[in-house]
């Protein structure tokens, strides 16, 4: 299942409470969304690992390869928002480097990323879509966006290209589109 842009537009565009909490959330969907960067990353994330000047992220993935992941400004914003109004009121002693946190100040795990994402969208009366959704909506809009598929690749961490293109899609428009132009009788 994978989102067409207004409804991942709209998804995001719910304001969040403005809790420790809500801002958190709200920057694990932006992220999600905006990079495709899987469960497992995002939860293995330090502070550190974000580079606000580049909008990039630091992306340990599989086999232990480091990549480098861009985002864009509602991301910038929605991390701002978090690690300046939320993530300060959730650290405790020994809370260390992680960049999102539990409620009880350690790193936040899959199964919480999980419930975030399927809580905030049912409550946005979005499809109900896991992570992994998300990843795929995210490949998909970059591929329909034009970003060729070796990018998308790099962007998703997969080695092998043929593993990005069963990732992706090309939605019934697009290919509507692609037969309207290339095709004298349509």
């Amino acid at each position: 299942m994978v989102l067409d842009q207004e409804e991942a537009r709209a998804a995001l565009n719910v304001p969040a409470p403005d809790d420790p909490k809500g801002l958190r959330d709200q920057a694990v969907l932006e992220v999600l969304y905006a990079t495709g960067i899987r469960v497992s990353e995002l939860c293995g994330l330090d502070v550190d690992d974000v580079d606000r000047d580049r909008r990039t992220l630091r992306v340990l993935g599989k086999g232990r390869k480091e990549r480098v992941v861009p985002f864009g400004l509602p991301a910038l914003r929605a991390l701002d928002a978090w690690c300046i109004r939320g993530r300060p009121l959730l650290i405790r002693e020994g809370t260390g480097p992680a960049l999102f946190l539990g409620t009880r100040g350690g790193r936040l795990d899959q199964t919480t990323v999980r419930r975030i994402v399927h809580t905030r969208l049912t409550e946005t009366g979005t499809t109900d879509l896991s992570p992994h959704g998300l990843r795929h909506t995210a490949a998909t809009h970059l591929l329909e966006g034009g970003a060729d598929l070796r990018s998308v690749q790099e962007i998703l961490g997969h080695a092998s290209l043929g593993t990005t293109q069963i990732y992706t899609h090309v939605s019934i428009d697009r290919l509507h589109t692609a037969y309207r132009q290339a095709h004298p009788r349509a």
